[in-house]
Order: structure tokens, then C-alpha cells, then sequence
């Protein structure tokens, strides 16, 4: 099942980013601010599994997409500033559009079934 998948891959996108944050030195605000976002996504995720109505399901959908956008934010400037190497910053943004185009795609999908 997609929602399965979904949650599978947030919660090792999770994984990932605490692994990436563990070596970032000297950058408590940007480790902090990306660690945030990028493990909210599967939290979200899992709550939306258990929304007590339809529009519910999709705010908490909506609000881990959110979080999917505010993380490729933080993995750019950890980029720019030369934070993380460029081959990193690939595969994480990589990972988190594959999770940001599910997500659209089930909010999608539920505003579709919920006509």
C-alpha cells in the first residue's frame, strides 16, 4: 500500500537527516532547524493514518509537505554555505522530492475521493 511506502521512506528520510545533522559542527541553529523539519515529515505522516475525518487527513498530509518544502530549504543553505558536500545535498533533496511528490499525489487522490 502507498501509505505504507510513504511512511517507510519518512521515517528513513528521518533517519537520514539525524545522521547528517550528527556531523554538522558548529551550526546548532541550522542542524536544529533541519533535524525539525525533516523528522516532522514522518510525524505527520503517522498522524494523518489516524485523522478523525477527511479534511483532517489532508491538513496533516498538507502540513508534512510543508515540512518536505522547509527541509529542502535548510539542505540548500547547508549547501551554499559549503556545510554539506554537493553529493550529499543530492541525495538527500533526491529522497525528500520522492517524498514530496507522494505526498501531493495522496492529497491529490483524497480531495479527488472526498467530491
Amino acid at each position: 500500500m502507498a501509505d505504507n511506502k510513504l511512511a517507510n521512506m519518512s521515517t528513513e528520510f528521518a533517519i537520514q537527516i539525524l545522521k547528517l545533522t550528527d556531523g554538522i559542527k558548529g551550526h546548532y541553529s541550522l542542524a536544529n532547524q533541519l533535524e525539525r523539519s525533516g523528522t516532522s515529515i514522518g510525524a505527520n505522516i503517522r498522524e494523518a493514518k489516524y485523522a478523525h475525518s477527511r479534511p483532517d487527513f489532508i491538513a496533516k498530509l498538507h502540513i508534512a509537505l510543508k515540512e518536505c518544502y522547509e527541509t529542502e530549504y535548510w539542505i540548500e543553505i547547508a549547501l551554499k554555505a559549503d556545510i554539506i558536500s554537493g553529493d550529499t545535498a543530492k541525495t538527500i533533496l533526491h529522497y525528500c522530492g520522492s517524498i514530496r511528490r507522494m505526498l501531493i499525489a495522496s492529497i491529490n487522490t483524497a480531495k479527488e475521493n472526498s467530491k
